[in-house]
């Protein structure tokens, strides 16, 4: 067995140490908008049990079904940001469109909403699109070559 004890410490000897760092930078340079992943697993996650804490599961059954789906659907968006970052923020133009859609939802999807319902989404689909334009805008700063 090889002694390796007195490079413990330092690694500028070892001999893959530039191909280390290239993929050290390769994977940071890919997390660059990353503090928008867990902002937007909560709003989510929030809008999936909104209608259990807002109170409007059993007053309008279609924008509790229509939020528990859009809301599971942004967290795994959130998820998919943590965990494939590269792949994911080409959706952040349908996370900004999403987040829209949540804004209108309780006019075309529930029948006589009222000012919970309407609140809880406008808020939620307005920092839903906030955030999907935010990195997608760190998107497109990034494919111009910006830093």
């Amino acid at each position: 067995m090889a002694d390796v004890s007195h490079t413990r410490g330092d690694i500028t000897g070892h001999p893959d140490v530039t191909e280390m760092r290239e993929r050290y930078a390769r994977m940071m340079d890919a997390r660059d908008v990353v503090f928008l992943d867990g902002p937007v697993l909560l709003a989510g996650l929030y809008f999936a049990i909104s209608p259990w804490v807002v109170h409007f599961s059993s007053t309008s059954p279609n924008l509790m079904a229509h939020n528990l789906i859009l809301g599971l659907a942004i967290a795994l968006l959130g998820v998919g940001l943590t965990v494939a970052p590269r792949r994911m923020y080409s959706l952040c133009w349908t996370m900004a469109a999403i987040g829209i859609w949540m804004i209108i939802s309780p006019w075309v999807v529930a029948r006589g909403p009222d000012a919970g319902m309407i609140w809880n989404n406008v808020i939620v689909g307005a920092i839903t699109c906030l955030f999907g334009l935010v990195a997608a805008g760190m998107v497109m700063k990034k494919g111009r070559g910006e830093t």
